[in-house]
């Protein structure tokens, strides 16, 4: 197995180095089904901007992913399809004015959607697109009403405990739904026949909703000033909040969803179409165009920083010298793009100093722990002989400290923002959207990091704090949930290798539980695989077939605590080994997600790097000094 492990390590970091590109980077796609596709063209039609040519490019991407009962699904396994996403993608086709109702494949959407339910079924966000479009009536009231934005930060729910994604996307809702705005235009299709002859009004508030609903409402009838008044204070808050987020390219945030919401809000707030502002976020979006197999996709931001982070550590985990011109270029890279601005995350940590890094190369003023500590895994090994390394290394180990929460763990972009009071809201999964909750994955990979490349003490409290809330949040099967992908393999690879660097035993009950847990879910093939439904589900659920990504992260997990090779992980590098060139559904399965049940990402890179970094640690552990 020695040759084939060497052979194989060489083939990938080949295909790895002939897809690095002149800037250093590795620019994969990063993946997220049609509706970002969709969207773009309903933007384009909407302001009567003429780019017919990407219209059409889109239009075919979207088509080549419709099933053959007629419905979009946003993953291979999702049932019969996705009401959401094919209420999405018949909307943007007919939009396009390249395909009319009598269309066999609209007729086909068509029949989906009123066999599931209707338009009213679709997904609130879905609906709100739908409402400031014209095609949607906007609820009487909105959940979170615009002066929502003026309570100070000692009322007990306030904007700043939003997470900084749910901020961004939930103030231009809010701006657009204050004035129940809408822009509709002569060539928009009617989507009246999707709505299911009943007459239940429909409710976007429950009891709990309702209840919380009326705690704003109380905190702003505290605030000084007439109604009049305050509603004007809070446009111009709501106004200048998004005017000061917006990146150098014209991007909200640097994401797709806000800065489309963004558009909108400002022309809701008088801006004209052709303002520079409107007309940059829109040169902004298009400039994160892709192609997939030979079709064009919109990306809902780019994955630059995570993908050159992670291949930049695995290419030099797998034997690559920090200074070869490989490693050389994509860590120059990374060191560019390390962040020197303050973001909303120094309202919860006003000790903090910037230091981290973004996930995309847009991103310059909200970073996040998770692609801090990949981008400082991949420069570790040149801290010591690259004098300008130093300061870097050290301004990102400072910010990830400080951006531990209370309880131990680590969030994705701030610290503290996970505000019970928010999931009483009826937004689906508003737990992903609103609140920045740490996670075991993240947490098990900063203390993996933390433990393995700095010089911090086991005995630290940050160390000790992140290892009593991994044991705290393990699953009752001995797995841990894992936020950012999917899901329970992913984030049980995290936690297990954070606390074995952290300093805990591989015989420590925990860990053995975890193991026995991943043995257990082990195929007849060797591999391992999950389905999205893991995470709207809230536990494990089989896919039905192996896959690269998710056998990698259970033999990695299995590697680094077995001290010997066991049958499980010689079977998991034998599926490897055997499938490594493999191309079928299984490698453009989503190994991330987003939110639950609405969102998930395939990352084009993980089925090379986490492979070679499997092979790396086997070969490192099991094969010293025979290859």
């Amino acid at each position: 197995m020695v040759q084939s492990i060497s052979s194989r390590i060489n083939q990938l970091l080949e295909r790895l180095r002939n897809d690095q590109s002149e800037d250093g980077a590795w620019h994969y796609p990063f993946e997220t089904g049609i509706s970002t596709d969709c969207y773009m063209i309903i933007l384009l039609r909407t302001l009567g901007i003429d780019e017919e040519n990407l219209i059409q490019q889109l239009t075919d991407r979207i088509l080549s992913k419709q099933g053959n009962n007629g419905a979009w699904k946003l993953f291979y396994d999702e049932g019969r399809g996705n009401i959401s996403a094919t209420c999405e993608a018949y909307y943007a086709l007919l939009y396009s004015g390249y395909y009319q109702k009598d269309d066999k494949r609209l007729v086909a959407a068509k029949k989906f959607i009123l066999a599931h339910g209707g338009i009213k079924k679709v997904h609130m966000f879905t609906k709100i697109m739908l409402a400031m479009t014209g095609q949607y009536k906007w609820p009487t009231f909105f959940l979170i009403p615009l002066e929502f934005i003026l309570l100070p930060p000692s009322f007990p729910v306030n904007f700043y405990q939003l997470s900084v994604f749910g901020r961004a996307n939930l103030l231009p809702i809010m701006i657009l739904a204050d004035q129940k705005f809408s822009l509709k235009t002569n060539p928009s299709p009617d989507l009246s026949d999707l709505f299911l002859r009943d007459r239940v009004e429909e409710k976007w508030l429950g009891r709990d909703g309702r209840a919380l609903h009326s705690t704003i409402k109380e905190g702003i009838k505290s605030l000084v000033g007439m109604k009049d008044q305050l509603k004007k204070k809070a446009r111009m808050k709501a106004k200048q909040y998004i005017l000061g987020h917006i990146e150098a390219d014209g991007t909200f945030s640097s994401y797709f969803s806000s800065t489309f919401l963004m558009i909108f809000a400002l022309i809701a707030l008088g801006y004209k179409k052709d303002h520079p502002i409107i007309l940059r976020a829109i040169k902004g979006l298009m400039s994160m165009r892709t192609e997939i197999d030979g079709y064009m996709h919109m990306q809902y931001t780019t994955a630059s920083i995570w993908n050159t982070s992670l291949i930049s550590y695995a290419a030099q985990e797998a034997g690559v010298h920090p200074d070869d011109p490989m490693v050389v270029r994509a860590n120059e890279y990374l060191l560019k793009r390390q962040h020197h601005l303050y973001g909303d995350w120094v309202l919860h940590n006003p000790e903090g100093f910037p230091g981290g890094w973004g996930f995309s190369h847009i991103n310059t003023f909200h970073p996040d722990v998770d692609d801090t500590t990949a981008s400082l895994r991949a420069i570790t090994r040149s801290v010591a002989t690259r004098a300008e390394y130093r300061q870097s290394w050290e301004r990102g180990i400072l910010w990830v400290l400080s951006m531990q929460s209370h309880g131990g763990g680590w969030a994705a972009f701030e610290k503290n923002t996970n505000s019970p009071l928010f999931k009483l809201l009826p937004i689906e999964k508003a737990e992903f959207i609103l609140t920045d909750p740490p996670s075991p994955d993240l947490t098990g990979r900063t203390l993996e990091f933390l433990g393995k490349y700095t010089n911090l003490s086991k005995q630290h409290p940050s160390m000790q704090a992140g290892v009593r809330n991994l044991l705290k949040n393990q699953e009752s099967d001995g797995s841990w949930y894992g936020r950012w992908g999917i899901c329970y393999i992913y984030g049980t690879w995290a936690a297990v290798t954070g606390l074995i660097a952290a300093g805990e035993a591989v015989q420590h009950s925990s860990i053995q539980k975890a193991v026995a847990w991943l043995k257990s879910i082990q195929n007849e093939d060797g591999g391992w695989e999950e389905s999205c439904k893991s995470d709207s589900e809230s536990m494990f659920v089989p896919l039905g077939t192996s896959t690269l990504t998710h056998t990698a992260w259970a033999v990695d997990a299995l590697i680094v605590a077995s001290p010997k090779p066991t049958r499980e992980i010689e079977r998991g590098i034998d599926f490897l080994l055997k499938n490594l060139n493999r191309k079928d559904w299984t490698t453009n399965y989503p190994k991330g997600q987003g939110m639950a049940g609405g969102f998930y990402i395939h990352y084009h890179s993980y089925r090379y790097l986490f492979p070679l970094l499997a092979f790396a640690h086997y070969q490192q552990k099991f094969e010293k000094g025979q290859s």
